[in-house]
């Protein structure tokens, strides 16, 4: 019987790949419960980057929720009613999307690029980033956290 008969035992999968490393491979970072995804969604993720000191996108809000990790730099994070907060390279973020404003994703450094992957899930017929109007923002400044300097 040669090697190559089909009746010669072949080693499984697991043996052949010769390594173990995927059992400790995952580490988890950040862990969310969204709310569920409406049918006709799709799901956008994006690498951003701002260069050093720059202020980031103007206040805005997503359709859906958003999942992020910060690559390089510091990001200055404000979602609508919560402090704003430092987000540094290799920590997770999310927001949940729909009607919160996001009001900062600046770069926190003035020294160096703030780099991040964005996954978005995108409402069908809604844009991915929706910027918010300099008189809902004043309408809505008791929701905002209040700001240390």
């Amino acid at each position: 019987m040669s090697r190559n008969d089909e009746s010669t035992p072949r080693p499984s999968a697991r043996h052949e790949h010769g390594s173990d490393a995927w059992k400790s491979a995952v580490t988890v970072i950040h862990e969310a419960a969204p709310p569920a995804f409406p049918e006709g969604a799709h799901v956008c993720t994006a690498r951003v980057e701002f260069p050093p000191g720059d202020p980031g996108t103007p206040p805005h809000r997503h359709s859906g929720p958003v999942f992020g990790y910060v690559l390089e730099g510091e990001m200055l994070f404000e979602l609508e009613g919560e402090p704003a907060r430092v987000i540094r390279a290799g920590e997770a973020f999310w927001e949940p999307g729909g009607d919160v404003i996001h009001y900062s994703d600046a770069n926190h450094r003035t020294d160096t690029p703030l780099r991040f992957l964005a996954t978005m899930v995108c409402q069908p017929g809604k844009p991915m980033l929706e910027l918010v109007e300099e008189q809902e923002l004043e309408e809505r400044k008791p929701r905002r956290a209040p700001r240390t300097t």
